[in-house]
């Protein structure tokens, strides 16, 4: 990481919201469910499929929990009614998880029947610790009722090895992560050479053992290595997708398009977008680098 980028990441906590802002334009659909939709047409004509994200996360209010669950309401009847290729994520922490388990559970089976109802997934997402044994648990029970809801799972965290083999017992479809999360070196590795070779490592224990897998990376060498797996194992391109960020390294996309793989971006919109905003500045701050360089750039 160069000086300048390395600046950065130290200096996301503190950056003003206007800035954060500016940044985030690159990462978020817009403000409304109109302007998420016409970015997962866009992506469809390009040949890419699209998972929905409603922006927010710990959720204080049970009104607000509900306002979240009925806002995934109208995403999926959006979905259906503009007949897109799109999923949906969701962070139980927006729909209650640290104000009332039994709310958040309540809230996810709704969504998941939901979705059920409309013939489409649910990808629950992976927050930081404090949340990974209850998501995991709140997972596996839903599993056992539907097949329409899947997980996430972080390459970074030490326990993620562990976590696999209760997935693999359900035939979970599992998205495989770095993590974006802060985390002390005791739960998560901090080197990225590690966490390469553990994301690799899940992605061939997952796919070994039968599991749908969604290889959510901007690394190339992590994705390549994606590609010797499932070229060694004589995979299908049925058995796997490839997962982005809007607006991370699209030249990359297009090329795992090209070359015949399934790719899905990951679109959030919403009013809510500061917190997520930040994650994506510490995780990749040659962005932040690039607008920041241009706020000063003198134009004719």
């Amino acid at each position: 990481m160069d000086p300048l980028n390395r600046s950065i990441a130290t200096l996301v906590p503190l950056l003003p919201k206007p800035v954060v802002r500016l940044f985030s334009r690159r990462y978020i659909a817009g403000d409304t469910l109109d302007d998420a939709i016409r970015v997962v047409r866009s992506l469809n004509s390009d040949g890419m499929m699209a998972t929905l994200d409603v922006l927010g996360e710990h959720t204080t209010q049970r009104e607000n929990a509900a306002a979240a669950r009925d806002a995934y309401f109208e995403v999926l009847q959006a979905i259906d009614e503009h007949k897109i290729d799109s999923n949906i994520s969701v962070k139980l922490t927006q729909l209650g998880l640290k104000l009332d388990r039994s709310l958040c559970e309540q809230n996810i089976e709704a969504i998941v029947a939901r979705a059920r109802d409309y013939n489409n997934f649910v990808r629950i997402d992976m927050e930081d610790r404090t949340c990974t044994a209850d998501t995991l648990d709140i997972f596996t029970a839903l599993r056992s009722r539907h097949d329409n809801v899947g997980i996430v799972i972080q390459a970074y965290l030490r326990r993620t090895l562990t976590d696999v083999e209760r997935l693999i017992e359900c035939s979970a479809n599992v998205r495989v992560c770095k993590g974006a999360y802060i985390e002390p070196r005791t739960i998560a590795y901090k080197s990225p050479t590690i966490i390469n070779r553990n994301f690799s490592l899940l992605v061939e224990e997952l796919l070994s053992h039968g599991c749908y897998v969604g290889i959510a990376t901007h690394d190339e060498e992590v994705i390549w290595s994606a590609y010797r797996i499932a070229h060694v194992r004589g995979l299908e391109p049925h058995r796997y997708e490839f997962q982005m960020l809007l607006g991370v390294n699209d030249e990359l996309a297009r090329l795992i398009v090209q070359a015949g793989h399934r790719l899905r971006i990951y679109v959030p919109f919403g009013p809510h977008w500061f917190a997520y905003s930040k994650r994506r500045l510490r995780e990749n701050p040659r962005i932040a680098g690039y607008v920041l360089q241009n706020l000063f750039t003198k134009r004719g």
